[in-house]
């Protein structure tokens, strides 16, 4: 029997139709959440990823489709979502990203913007509605995606670098500022990083395919993996959705402003 410890709780989870988004969505649903998934799909895409958030949970699951570049549209859906779960949301996940792969100076300007806007200012949106509320329930939970790119560069990702460093240091400072609010009994409020290194998502399919040089897909993921991950293992969205989810519980509320990096060893080196 699944342990709903969450019962009774919101959460919203952005690009979570596909993914990451979308495996963290299922675990916070399977914890006893009702859950707001937010991201790009066709019509069929996102009634897919209702249903399989409904199914590992117990339904209410909602899509709201916010364009994360606009801060009026994050603005309007944070309002909405205020009204859905009743006073405001209990979680933050905070996982909509893109990525454009080109040297700096060939890097255009609208994708730098873009990214940023997706990567960066939308956290900064949606935290800044959020948090007031969890403060005085004295229970709150954000849980930011970054990269092991937040942690340590790589070349020719200028703008994703950018954004992930920056969503490091947003999240240690609203860890610092919300710190006192609540208690041991009620959770507190804490804000995280998790910072993964290569995982099986569309997201990396262009730098497989860039590595694959006239061999098979698996050429590719291993010679991706063989550049930075030492586990040569790459991490499955369901494993970064259970420390998300971890991250959620009671028992955690002293683990905050951190930067938890999941890549096998990528940044030990």
């Amino acid at each position: 029997m699944a342990d709903t410890f969450l019962s009774g709780r919101t959460a919203l989870v952005t690009g979570s139709t596909s993914g990451i988004g979308l495996a963290i969505a299922r675990g916070l649903a399977q914890a006893g959440a009702k859950v707001a998934i937010n991201g790009l799909g066709t019509p069929g895409q996102i009634a897919a990823a209702i249903a399989e958030v409904d199914a590992a949970g117990s339904g209410g699951t909602r899509h709201f489709g916010a364009d994360l570049r606009d801060p009026a549209a994050i603005e309007a859906m944070m309002a909405e979502l205020a009204d859905w779960s009743g006073g405001g949301i209990d979680i933050l996940v905070n996982n909509a990203g893109i990525q454009h792969a080109v040297p700096l100076h060939e890097m255009p300007v609208q994708k730098w913007n873009d990214i940023l806007a997706i990567n960066l200012s939308s956290a900064f949106h949606t935290m800044r509605a959020a948090m007031p509320a969890m403060a005085a329930r004295g229970y709150g939970r954000v849980v930011n995606i970054a990269s092991v790119h937040g942690l340590v560069a790589s070349k020719d990702k200028a703008p994703y670098v950018a954004s992930k460093f920056g969503i490091v240091g947003l999240s240690k400072v609203a860890a610092l500022e919300y710190a006192a609010q609540g208690s041991r009994d009620s959770g507190g409020i804490t804000v995280n990083c998790i910072c993964p290194g290569w995982v099986e998502t569309p997201l990396i399919e262009p730098q497989i395919e860039a590595r694959m040089a006239g061999g098979s897909r698996d050429d590719g993921v291993r010679a991706l993996l063989a550049e930075k991950q030492p586990s040569l293992r790459m991490t499955l969205p369901d494993e970064i959705a259970a420390l998300a989810v971890f991250l959620c519980r009671r028992e955690a509320h002293n683990i905050t402003g951190t930067a938890m990096p999941v890549d096998g060893g990528w940044t030990a080196q």
